[in-house]
Parts: structure tokens; C-alpha cells; sequence
């Protein structure tokens, strides 16, 4: 990993068919009150236009190609703003899913601090401001949020999701309230084998696990500082879909006991029923 930049956070948004939202992405970034910022823009082969759409909104700064490009990515391009090359589009080369392009963005981020932003949720305009303070004081390697859910234009649906003041590794695999758009993490404190994501499905969360795994205590500033979009879709698909994803890392990424995936099962269930009603 190249040296770190003191300070620096690097905002990873994974891109797939994200046409209709990377714009304002862009500029929800660019209003950050917090300015010590990269934002690496990672293109998973989209077929939407996402990579075109980056371009037009981009087109006001200048824009530098880079060559020694890593084997999965096809092109990467820098732009200057505010006199720096601060934004990069970087274009895999094949899809590979979002883990995949989180690890990708990881690989080339010069910063400190690794915050992780998806391309259809909304932050608030001084998140990192008020997140980077947080872990300041609390000497913290591992935050997050708490959050607002969305409806699909992101207009705040008055259902919050509180956090706890802290969580550690028992006390996550019965509660997945961790956010991926909340997350901010020190690479100081915590190494980049810890955040890299595993290739299964439900990756983030079996991320903040091998984390909090090895030791660390994630901390929670119980602040709305991010609103969850989301579309309206068969919730009933959804539900069983978490429901057989959270149990395969129970078994297999976690290695419980069927008693033990059980008990922690029920009171996942129970904790995501409650904060979805």
C-alpha cells in the first residue's frame, strides 16, 4: 500500500447502473464541509452510461489519463479540482461485483481515512466534518451513523435507525445495524487486510465481523448523517433473501455452531423486523 496522506479521506463509491444518481453523488461530495477529500469513482462495467454520465459531470475540470493501471481496471482518469486531482474515475475492465470494486477503489486510495459511500444514498453536508471529530475524540479506528430511511427520491421517510454507543464482535452478529454508507475507517488503526471485503454475498457485513473480529471496537455517533434510499421492491423477496444470506455467514464465513448461528439468529430477526416497522 502507497503512504498515506494524514488526514486524507478517500470516499470509495462503487458504480453499477447508477446513471440516474452519480451526479448528484457528485456534488453531494463536492458540498462536503469537510475538504480534505479523494473521491475514487469505481465503474463496474455499467450498461447504463454511468461512466459517460461521470464524464458530463465532471466535464467542467480538467481531466488527466493515468497509465500503470492495476490488471481489473481498463482506464482510470484524474480531474483536478480546486487545483488538485482529487476525483478519479476508475473503469474495471470486467464486472466483479461490488466487493470487488470497494477493494479496487481500497488499492488506490492515498488517504487515511477509507469512508464508503454508495451511489444512491445522500449524506448529509458536513457528515465527514462531524464523523472525523467523532473518531478524533473517541480515539475510534471504526465509526458509523445513525440513518434515515428514503423513499426512491431520497425524501426522508421520518423512520430512523439509532446506533449504539459501541459494538463489538458478539454483540454485532445479532444486529446488523451498521450502515455502509456510514462507515468511515482509520488505516492507522485498522489494516487494510481487515477491510478488504470477502467475496460473499452480504460482504459489508461480514466485513464490520472480520473486523471487530480481530479486536477492534466500532463506535457509533448516534447522528442522522445519511439517508438509505430505497425503491420500492418485494419486501417478502427481500426478507428471505437477508434471512438466507445472514445464516450462510453465520455457517460459513463465521464458522457457529447451528446452536449458536440459531440463538444469534432470532435476535438478528427480531432487531431487523423492529427497525423496519
Amino acid at each position: 500500500m502507497q503512504d498515506k496522506v494524514c488526514g486524507l479521506v478517500s470516499i470509495i463509491v462503487p458504480v453499477y447502473r447508477a446513471q440516474a444518481y452519480i451526479a448528484e453523488t457528485i456534488k453531494m461530495v463536492l458540498a462536503q464541509t469537510y475538504k480534505k477529500w479523494e473521491l475514487l469513482l469505481v465503474e463496474d462495467c455499467s450498461d447504463d452510461g454511468s461512466a459517460d454520465e461521470i464524464r458530463r459531470a465532471l466535464s467542467v475540470y480538467a481531466r488527466d489519463p493515468v497509465d500503470n493501471l492495476p490488471e481489473n481496471v481498463g482506464c482510470m482518469e484524474e480531474y483536478q479540482c480546486g487545483g488538485e486531482r482529487r476525483i478519479r474515475l476508475i473503469c474495471k475492465n470486467k464486472n466483479e461485483g461490488a466487493a470487488n470494486a470497494r477493494n479496487t477503489g481500497l488499492s488506490l486510495a492515498k488517504g487515511q481515512y477509507i469512508a464508503f459511500l454508495d451511489a444512491d444514498d445522500v449524506w448529509a453536508f458536513d457528515k465527514l466534518t462531524r464523523q472525523i471529530d467523532f473518531m478524533k475524540k473517541r480515539g475510534a479506528g471504526f465509526s458509523f451513523s445513525a440513518y434515515e430511511f428514503g423513499d426512491e427520491a431520497a425524501r426522508p421517510t421520518g423512520k430512523i435507525v439509532h446506533v449504539p454507543e459501541t459494538l463489538t464482535y458478539r454483540k454485532a452478529l445479532s444486529r446488523t445495524v451498521i450502515f455502509t454508507t456510514t462507515v468511515v475507517l482509520d488505516r492507522e488503526l485498522v489494516p487494510d487486510k481487515l477491510i478488504q471485503m470477502p467475496q460473499v454475498a452480504s460482504e459489508d457485513t461480514a466485513t464490520w465481523w472480520q473486523i471487530l473480529r480481530a479486536g477492534q471496537t466500532a463506535y457509533g455517533l448516534d447522528e442522522v448523517l445519511a439517508i438509505y434510499r430505497r425503491p420500492p421492491k418485494s419486501l417478502s423477496s427481500n426478507k428471505l433473501i437477508a434471512m438466507r444470506r445472514i445464516w450462510n455467514l453465520y455457517r460459513r464465513q463465521e464458522k457457529l455452531s447451528v446452536l449458536s448461528s440459531a440463538c444469534h439468529f432470532v435476535f438478528w430477526a427480531y432487531r431487523a423486523t423492529m427497525r423496519r416497522i
